[in-house]
């Protein structure tokens, strides 16, 4: 029956994110990583909009992951066999706690790196721009236009074949931020040499043709170029 006081409903609220929390494991990971970041948070004693940042990535995670399991269990009282719209709406799903958890890693990166790393002139703060700026935009730019590609071309399944290589695109993308950061031409070589034996990988594997490794390879080193070009 629907709760008539507030706390009744305030208990409904609690004794669900504690089932959520017993019965599904990645959301004891987000909790476990929720409280290591507190803990960084508070170890390095950052600024009072830093901590409201994490705090507000943190949340936003495991908001995700428990609307995400609320819509497993809602299409699983629905339905207990395989529908193509029932796969959908779970991966969508587990897509949404993705998204956020990468924005949630990135931001992350962003406020403890000064104090972790030493990254800055001076006292570390986000008006600063950290080092990996431009490596880590045109890698996140790359992986942008190839999810995009991917589902305008329709080929493939994800990790596994599409239009273009995933791997060669981000792994080239990798190469040339490397050969453009003042690494010296050696790393920049070996990196880019590893780039090749990962497209190549793709390849022996029969996950790609020809056409999608190299068009994957130009994608990733063009986009990360242009980024170095207009912004380095």
């Amino acid at each position: 029956m629907k709760p008539t006081r507030w706390i009744e409903s305030l208990n409904c609220a609690i004794e669900g994110i504690l089932w959520a929390v017993r019965s599904e494991r990645h959301l004891r990971y987000h909790f476990i990583a929720a409280l290591a970041v507190l803990f960084l948070a508070l170890f390095y004693r950052v600024s009072a909009l830093e901590f409201f940042l994490l705090v507000l990535a943190a949340v936003l995670v495991i908001f995700a992951e428990l609307i995400n399991t609320s819509i497993e269990k809602l299409v699983d009282l629905v339905t207990d066999e395989y529908h193509e719209l029932a796969k959908l709406a779970k991966d969508i799903a587990a897509g949404a706690v993705l998204v956020t958890s990468v924005g949630a890693a990135i931001l992350g990166y962003l406020v403890l790196s000064g104090h972790i790393f030493p990254l800055f002139d001076s006292q570390p703060n986000l008006v600063r721009e950290p080092q990996g700026t431009l490596p880590v935009g045109a890698l996140l730019m790359v992986v942008i236009v190839v999810v995009l590609l991917k589902a305008r071309f329709n080929r493939g399944s994800p990790l596994h074949g599409g239009m273009p290589s995933g791997h060669a695109a981000i792994a080239f993308s990798i190469a040339v931020s490397v050969l453009l950061s003042n690494s010296g031409l050696l790393i920049g070589l070996m990196v880019l040499l590893l780039a090749g034996l990962v497209s190549q990988s793709r390849l022996l594997m029969k996950i790609h043709t020809p056409k999608e490794v190299w068009l994957g390879a130009i994608l990733g080193a063009s986009v990360t170029l242009l980024v170095f070009f207009c912004f380095g």
